[in-house]
């Protein structure tokens, strides 16, 4: 008798532990969720860099290097997004192309950029 008093006043602890880790587990999968952004941010960047950087190196194209490489971007990044020339094409062109990381998470409104620089041999 004893013991089905015991067992029916356990019940109803598994929820208010689960209840007690959900809020930890929503910000590890947020966590997640932002690397996985920041990568995306990264791979995005670096892909404009190489579309700059081909068309800055091409004599007929080399003032469209700026447009080609906001087109080559999502249209969530190339909003705040820069691309440079650092080098002008003597023998060979440099693009940095920089892109602000996007914050899923509320309490982390500003991550940085991520950056990134190609150099392409002149035509």
């Amino acid at each position: 008798m004893r013991r089905g008093r015991a067992q029916e006043r356990d019940r109803g602890v598994t929820a208010i532990e689960f209840a007690g880790w959900l809020p930890i587990l929503l910000i590890v999968a947020l966590a997640a969720l932002q690397l996985g952004v920041a990568g995306y941010a990264a791979l995005q960047a670096g892909s404009a860099a190489r579309a700059a950087a081909r068309l800055a190196a091409q004599e007929e194209t080399e003032d469209a290097y700026v447009a080609g490489g906001l087109a080559s971007l999502s249209d969530a990044l190339a909003d705040e997004a820069s691309v440079e020339r650092t080098a002008a094409c003597g023998d060979e062109a440099t693009v940095t192309v920089s892109v602000r990381i996007p914050s899923v998470l509320p309490f982390l409104p500003n991550l940085g950029t991520a950056s990134r620089t190609v150099t392409m041999p002149c035509d």
